[in-house]
């Protein structure tokens, strides 16, 4: 099954089309990174799936409920770390707050809360409307994940963390996977920051999913081509790249090029290219690579 997936999930806002028929499958069990630009549409992803937005069109379902129909049900399974949070409750304390939102969570697990709170070194008598960004970021994270959700749902969760900060953040997702099974989807456009846990990965610009991928194909299929171009080159038809770098004579050239290698190798030589080289690329080349791939010129 599935933990998350969408189809033809499409919303607008106005005159400002924010996803375009967006078929979202998230594996169960798996660390799904969803990457984007700032406004490519991953905030409005999530908000589908908790039903605090509503689509023009499409599904989205939580391990099988859709959540247009079952809203309370799929929350349920949902650990929330929203990109931007306001907790309206300024004149609670920390610990008051965490007692709130207890009282929602049957699995709600008061230990594994108090852990938290020590290791995020979150100060439980002061009061939220205190708390600075990074500490506000930390009582979100203690909130998503105190209850053991078999979901997570991640919005740029390192936003507004130092670097000591987000490397914790990082060392507690880890930790909670292996302490308690999830699934978990990672918004973000800081890749490098979570390479480490990735094994799923989709690319959305523009409120389209242009690619998603397992970590294995992303780097077997994604690699940076060193060419030598024959006078007059056309790339062939279905042939998709990013062309980075030319020679002044147009004869060398560096393209990163999505798709398996051997048939890419194959187009090009039939083409008139000679392939010097095909590099494998970092995870965070190759999936800037999904967001800025088109077709060469």
């Amino acid at each position: 099954m599935n933990a998350v997936e969408t189809k033809g999930l499409s919303k607008r806002y106005d005159n400002q089309r924010a996803l375009d028929h967006v078929d979202l499958s998230v594996p169960e069990g798996s660390v799904y990174v969803l990457v984007g630009a700032n406004g490519a549409g991953k905030s409005t992803t999530f908000k589908i799936l908790l039903n605090l937005e509503r689509a023009d069109s499409g599904t989205a379902t939580i391990f099988g409920l859709d959540s247009a129909d079952n809203g309370p049900r799929a929350r349920a399974q949902i650990g929330y770390m929203p990109e931007h949070y306001d907790a309206g409750y300024r004149w609670m304390t920390c610990a008051c707050l965490l007692e709130h939102v207890a009282a929602y969570y049957p699995s709600w697990d008061h230990q594994y809360a108090d852990r938290l709170v020590k290791s995020f070194d979150i100060p439980p008598h002061r009061k939220t409307g205190n708390l600075s960004k990074g500490e506000t970021r930390r009582l979100q994270c203690v909130m998503a994940m105190a209850h053991r959700p078999p979901l997570l749902l991640l919005d740029e969760p390192t936003e507004g963390l130092d670097p000591v900060a987000r490397r914790q953040l990082l060392t507690l997702i880890t930790e909670h996977l292996s302490d308690s099974p999830a699934t978990i989807v990672i918004a973000t456009h800081h890749v490098y920051e979570v390479e480490s846990l990735a094994d799923h990965i989709g690319a959305l610009n523009a409120g389209r999913l242009v690619a998603q991928m397992t970590r294995e194909d992303l780097q077997r299929n994604v690699k940076r081509y060193q060419l030598e171009l024959a006078e007059g080159f056309k790339a062939p038809s279905g042939i998709v790249a990013t062309q980075t770098r030319t020679s002044a004579d147009g004869h060398d050239a560096q393209w990163t090029i999505i798709g398996d290698e051997r048939d890419v190798a194959e187009r090009l030589t039939l083409a008139g290219a000679r392939v010097r080289e095909a590099q494998a690329l970092t995870f965070e080349e190759a999936a800037l690579a999904l967001l800025s791939g088109g077709t060469a010129r």
